[in-house]
């Protein structure tokens, strides 16, 4: 094929130009296009097995009628279902095409060129893309054992540090840093310094540790008001295809952000499917049952084949291959089975591997005992 003459990129920001576009999993339809499997097993998005809730999909049924209409721009019901829930006011609630658009507006709202943002190693890769995009200097903090090095963030903060993103847990490697940790790090930030602390997969994670080791973010919100702490519907609500997270902070800093949020960035659809979740928590219950019993299924298996991971508290786990994990990424594709290389966050001897249901996970572990024998 014909290489297409580049005719406008002497106009394209320059920060614009180095950004490495975020990467998703592969989709089912692709690897059946690709190798005509009819069946596969996706465990590459930290998705949730089991989907939404039941009550969530009759909620958009009953709403179909209004597709014509456009939404709430301002999510106003969601707002104070939420609000209840959360035990704050609305007024210290954005709602966001995933948690993904607001982190990135934080980047929007709060630096520019010349302004520094700092991030862990192997964290979630939308930090340092929204940092690009406002031209700000990303500060990247070596990791300690696959995870946030608190310490070593606070002592990367200078005159220039506008915003911190930190994850508990983090993406990709599920590792968490203890309620102690999180106390002696916010206490110790400049009060002008934006802390967005990202509890993506905040339900699993407190299945696996007890009050006294992990804590909710939001509780800290009136003691700090330059904490912001962003959420999904994406993980254990199943609401991932709607696109709809949220952002809780003080009011004034919330303002910022509805300030730049696009109108109508959030559909009706996920907005009526996100109230509905709150209100099944017997669900979100059952969703985390079930990642429990796929973590205990799943960790058996790599300790009977000796193959090495990183401890997680997440809805996935990230496995040692060596060097050869990218044919074992292929060999599985070639079985069926989708998981997620993670070269691309430096850990390219890695696959991250979601938590699927028990068949899900026993086709996994299947096609990896086979592979396993090949390589």
């Amino acid at each position: 094929m014909k290489s297409t003459p580049l005719l406008f990129c002497d106009q394209v920001q320059p920060q614009v130009l180095d950004i490495n576009p975020y990467v998703p999993g592969k989709p089912v339809s692709d690897l059946q296009r690709e190798l005509g499997l009819e069946n596969i097993t996706k465990l590459a998005s930290n998705e949730n097995p089991l989907g939404a809730s039941s009550n969530v999909i009759k909620a958009i049924q009953d709403e179909l009628s209004e597709i014509a209409r456009y939404p709430d721009g301002s999510a106003y019901e969601l707002k104070q279902v939420l609000a209840q829930f959360l035990n704050i006011d609305s007024a210290q609630l954005a709602i966001g095409n995933g948690s993904n658009e607001l982190l990135e507006l934080v980047a929007r709202v709060f630096a520019g060129p010349g302004d520094e943002i700092i991030y862990s190693q192997y964290a979630f890769a939308v930090y340092p893309i929204s940092t690009q995009i406002v031209g700000a200097n990303g500060v990247e903090v070596l990791a300690k054992n696959w995870g946030h090095d608190l310490p070593a963030m606070l002592d990367a903060i200078t005159d220039k540090t506008k915003v911190i993103y930190i994850a508990n847990p983090n993406n990709p490697t599920g590792t968490y840093f203890s309620k102690q940790e999180w106390q002696a790090f916010i206490k110790s930030v400049p009060k002008h310094v934006i802390v967005v602390l990202d509890e993506a997969y905040l339900e699993y994670a407190q299945s696996f540790l007890d009050d006294n080791t992990y804590f909710n973010g939001v509780n800290d919100i009136e003691a700090y008001p330059n904490l912001l702490v962003s959420r999904t519907f994406s993980k254990t609500y199943g609401l991932a295809s709607l696109r709809i997270g949220y952002m809780v902070g003080n009011p004034e800093t919330i303002q910022y952000i509805n300030q730049v949020r696009e109108p109508f960035n959030v559909n009706h659809y996920a907005q009526i499917a996100a109230k509905h979740a709150l209100a099944d928590q017997e669900f979100v219950k059952q969703a985390v049952k079930v990642n429990q019993e796929g973590m205990r299924q799943i960790l058996s298996a790599l300790q009977d084949l000796s193959i090495e991971f990183i401890p997680s508290i997440g809805n996935f786990v990230c496995i040692n291959l060596g060097s050869k994990a990218l044919e074992y990424n292929q060999k599985l594709l070639e079985e069926g089975v989708i998981v997620r290389p993670v070269a691309n966050y430096g850990i390219a001897e890695y696959l991250r591997v979601s938590i699927g249901t028990q068949v899900e996970n026993q086709y996994f572990i299947d096609a990896l005992k086979k592979v396993y024998q090949t390589l």
